[in-house]
């Protein structure tokens, strides 16, 4: 079983306070049915992603306490078998977020990562980030047998992102790879949102990921023991872009406390990873992801 921990669509944040946001996806494959990870355009493949935004600020009070909630549903989504796959699979997945509940909101999009900010002054907010990588097997994908598998490991850094206007939010990450990868990995998201109805935000915009050599050669290059083993031209990429795309979601507040949402990607691989002849000779360089999901919340206090 994989697993994934990824973002939904709307944060709670308490003013001067601490905040805490994480949804799980829990990934698994059989009978035919393949649960696959939230950014197969992305750094993990499948992989886990634990994403956890906290605030740090009243270091003297007791953080625990106050109201939180809990939210538990599903989300079912169309996504390709690796990242560079022709052939897409469809998933089912568990959704579980906690934080603290408040009264002002705070975009967050699904492609956020783990957060810790240290900076949070409203319209700049500023800190750690990293995710946790698993395992790309060669069993996921008839097209990677004969490859390197990729190992779990991690991936950490710092994030940094920016409100030019209410309604704009502009998030950079720069993250180092452990085990999984020693490369240096960064993603630029820009995304307009409106709540167009008092219960309906709709959001999006570009996106941007970059990385260095190891990057490309754990997920794109092929050896030449790989390439002895599947007949694929060997490939030693170098650093470069890695995809350019396009990112939204529709969120609707259905009840006080039933949330649904329809959310969708589009990325083109480039550089290196366009370049790659597991790309062009097995699989595409566009890469689409397309999905539902519903929430239901619980509010509690300590």
């Amino acid at each position: 079983m994989h697993l994934l921990v990824v973002t939904g669509s709307m944060r709670s944040k308490v003013k001067g306070a601490a905040v805490a946001d994480a949804q799980l996806f829990g990934l698994q494959r059989s009978a035919g049915l393949f649960i696959v990870s939230k950014r197969l355009l992305g750094r993990a493949l499948p992989g886990l992603c634990l994403v956890l935004s906290v605030s740090c600020a009243h270091a003297g009070e007791n953080w625990f306490s106050g109201d939180w909630y809990l939210t538990v549903g599903a989300s079912g989504f169309i996504a390709p078998e690796y990242e560079g796959a022709r052939k897409y699979l469809l998933g089912v997945s568990p959704l579980v977020s906690l934080g603290r509940a408040g009264t002002e909101t705070r975009f967050s999009s699904r492609n956020d990562n783990i957060s810790i900010a240290f900076i949070d002054t409203g319209a700049v907010r500023a800190g750690a980030t990293g995710k946790i990588v698993f395992e790309r097997s060669t069993d996921e994908s008839d097209d990677l047998a004969g490859l390197q598998p990729v190992e779990w490991g991690a991936e950490v850094g710092g994030f940094a992102e920016v409100y030019p206007t209410d309604w704009l939010r502009v998030r950079g990450e720069v993250r180092r790879g452990i085990r999984a990868h020693d490369a240096i990995v960064g993603d630029i998201q820009v995304d307009a949102f409106a709540d167009v109805t008092p219960t309906v935000r709709v959001s999006g915009g570009p996106r941007l990921s970059v990385a260095t050599s190891d990057y490309f050669e754990t997920y794109y290059g092929v050896d030449a023991a790989g390439a002895a083993a599947t007949g694929l031209s060997a490939y030693d990429p170098g650093a470069g872009l890695e995809s350019v795309g396009v990112g939204g979601a529709v969120t609707w507040k259905t009840t006080d406390k039933i949330t649904t949402s329809l959310f969708g990607e589009y990325a083109r691989l480039q550089g290196p990873a366009a370049a790659s002849n597991l790309v062009k000779e097995r699989g595409s360089p566009n890469q689409f992801l397309l999905g539902l999901s519903a929430t239901y919340r619980f509010d509690f206090s300590l």
